[in-house]
């Protein structure tokens, strides 16, 4: 179940109890009150705050799309588009038999490589650690860079995935979304690209309108 949104500033009162509060609000007695200014969303019993604004800051289990900036014997350092920088250990890419004396880290990752990894540990006091075991995780060997703010990266993939399905769909475009605000499309057809492109964009200047994954579904078949 899901209400309609609506914009709130901090101190707003967006609904009460039994909601259960959570990103970017408080529960004060029975008011679940936003903490920031953005759009309030309720959905399956959650109550949440989508920020119009602010600096990506790492949680644990988020899928990012990070840039290799440069590396010590034992692991990357990568941007993150954060205030923070992530580490990848080397011996995530080399497997348990890594060696630091034997295998030299650019043969696998260079200076301005892209690699889809998950934050495996974080917290405020040091920079977050990242890892790609898992599923489609990895180095990105193609596709353009887009950066929209990380706040409007829960409407451009949209409940259960509908609105980047969707995207990728009309466009017959590749897509991997980093929580952080970094995007990757591939798309060989240039139209295809240049029409996921404009998608990506409406949805990060569109993101406070409802029904906008029906909005942007009407724009791309009008593309048609």
């Amino acid at each position: 179940m899901s209400e309609r949104r609506k914009n709130v500033i901090p101190g707003d009162v967006i609904t009460t109890a039994p909601y259960r509060n959570d990103q970017n609000t408080i529960l004060d007695g029975r008011l679940i009150i936003s903490t920031a200014v953005g759009v309030s969303e309720i959905s399956d019993g959650v109550v949440r705050v989508i920020p119009l604004t602010g600096m990506y800051m790492p949680r644990i289990d988020d899928m990012i799309v990070g840039k290799v900036v440069t590396h010590t014997s034992l692991s990357w350092e990568l941007d993150i588009n954060s205030c923070y920088v992530g580490f990848l250990p080397a011996t995530d890419v080399f497997g348990r038999d890594f060696s630091a004396r034997s295998d030299e880290l650019n043969t696998r990752l260079k200076k301005g490589d892209l690699v889809a990894a998950r934050i495996a540990n974080s917290d405020r006091s040091r920079d977050p650690l990242l890892t790609i075991v898992d599923r489609d995780l990895g180095k990105i060997d193609s596709g353009e860079l887009i950066e929209i703010p990380s706040s409007k990266i829960p409407r451009l993939i949209g409940k259960r995935g509908t609105m980047i399905q969707m995207i990728e769909s009309q466009t017959g475009s590749m897509i991997t979304v980093g929580q952080n605000g970094w995007v990757v499309v591939h798309n060989e057809d240039y139209n295809g690209l240049i029409k996921a492109k404009k998608a990506i964009r409406m949805v990060e200047k569109m993101a406070h309108l409802h029904n906008l994954t029906d909005k942007v579904r009407k724009m791309l078949e009008a593309e048609k």
